[in-house]
């Protein structure tokens, strides 16, 4: 089976404090290989780059409603009057709260959707080959 990678570049914002947010280069990915996933990679010109991997039902719903809850929120908000979405991260080692354009996100998640339609992503994972491929031998 062929795979697709849709990825996109963007500029985010963690917010610091009120009022107050650092610039961070971030990579949105999606494979086909991984059809239920999203993956995000930041700092993507530094050495040691962040990787998040999280639901993409997850990152579509919450470009129009909050959801999510433990590791990973995402929700709709406006920001110097632009639509922007707020994603909210929890680990072990920090917490964060980033802040994307949400015409970016949107048009990004809507290629992925293009690719690999909602409701078909298990038809990309192979299982039936896969099964196929043990009960032959």
């Amino acid at each position: 089976m062929r795979h697709t990678v849709v990825e996109r570049e963007l500029q985010l914002r963690l917010i610091v404090s009120a009022g107050q947010a650092v610039p961070v280069p971030a990579r949105l990915g999606y494979r086909t290989a991984d059809p239920y996933a999203v993956h995000i990679d930041f700092h993507v010109d530094s050495a040691c780059p962040v990787h998040w991997a999280f639901a993409r039902d997850l990152l579509v719903e919450g470009v129009f409603r909050p959801c999510g809850h433990g590791d990973v929120r995402v929700w709709p908000s406006r920001a110097d009057g632009r639509g922007v979405v707020l994603i909210a991260l929890d680990s072990p080692g920090g917490e964060a709260l980033l802040e994307a354009p949400a015409a970016q996100v949107a048009a990004w998640l809507e290629r992925t959707l293009r690719v690999v339609p909602p409701g078909s992503e298990g038809d990309r994972l192979g299982i039936d080959e896969g099964l196929a491929g043990l009960l032959a031998q």
